[in-house]
């Protein structure tokens, strides 16, 4: 019976210290790959961790919007100060992010038609930006604002119209932008239901034909390169539908088919008593 000699392993050199690494081992690639599949491994955990923060604050958000949708638009269509200070004193939850965010879509749809919701979606916005430079909860600043605001503090109330006409223009940029992407995809749409049997559009191929030029003379070996340019853009006409080859043929064949299949009736001559 053969046996197995185990004496071999026995100096194998083993040792967590990365400054004992065995003499025929690249010790920079070595380090070098360990540093990769570290890097590889917290990137990898990162991303994950990324991707559940993004999925929880998704869910977070439309569970927000489900229960205080129809708050947030009440409060957006309020028209005084003191209408808006009680009804946020009423409901302090609707101080934050998605109220602002809410506000700031439905001056877009609205394309800044209604002007007392830019301020509310403005107001919001600037008490979430103060309240992320302070460090401190929207929810503790919003009566400084209504407080500052009423009181007429004329550089604070400056600063503000400032801001307010800055993001009107914003607005206005952002639902400008919304309504040409719009047209875009209509135009695209009609294009596509326009297109003909070989894929090419029949208005961009009529507006790129030629002018038409009158002849009176025979073809000779000089007009080559024109009846190779017609014979290019009568194959474009086709492609694209603006013209069909035998149309008339194909139309009398069938004018001779529907007249085939109408039943012939044979005149039955009465017979001389």
């Amino acid at each position: 019976m053969t046996t197995i000699d185990y004496s071999v392993w026995d100096h194998i050199e083993v040792s967590d210290d990365e400054d004992e690494i065995h003499p025929n081992i690249d010790t920079p690639s070595l380090f070098r790959w360990r540093h990769q599949v570290r890097v590889f491994f917290l990137t990898k955990q990162a991303v994950k961790k990324k991707e559940e923060m993004e999925e929880e604050k998704e869910e977070k958000h439309q569970t927000f919007m489900e229960k205080y949708e129809k708050q947030i638009k009440r409060f957006g269509m309020l028209q005084r100060w003191d209408d808006s200070q009680k009804y946020l004193s009423d409901y302090p939850h609707l101080v934050c992010e998605e109220t602002a965010n809410y506000l700031v879509i439905m001056c877009i749809d609205l394309e800044v038609e209604e002007v007392m919701l830019c301020v509310c979606a403005c107001f919001s916005v600037h008490v979430c930006v103060c309240a992320y430079d302070l460090k401190v909860d929207p929810r503790g600043c919003f009566r400084q604002f209504f407080t500052k605001i009423k009181t007429t503090d004329q550089q604070y109330q400056d600063a503000f119209n400032d801001e307010l006409e800055s993001f009107k223009e914003r607005v206005r940029g952002r639902a400008k932008i919304r309504i040409e992407k719009a047209l875009k995809e209509y135009e695209e749409e009609e294009r596509q239901k326009r297109l003909g049997p070989g894929g090419l559009d029949p208005v961009e191929v009529y507006e790129s034909l030629p002018a038409v030029r009158h002849t009176h003379h025979t073809a000779t070996s000089d007009d080559l390169p024109l009846l190779q340019e017609a014979k290019h853009h009568m194959k474009r006409c086709i492609e694209s539908g603006l013209w069909v080859p035998n149309a008339r043929a194909d139309e009398e064949g069938e004018k001779d088919k529907e007249e085939g299949d109408e039943p012939q009736y044979e005149e039955v001559k009465k017979e001389e008593q």
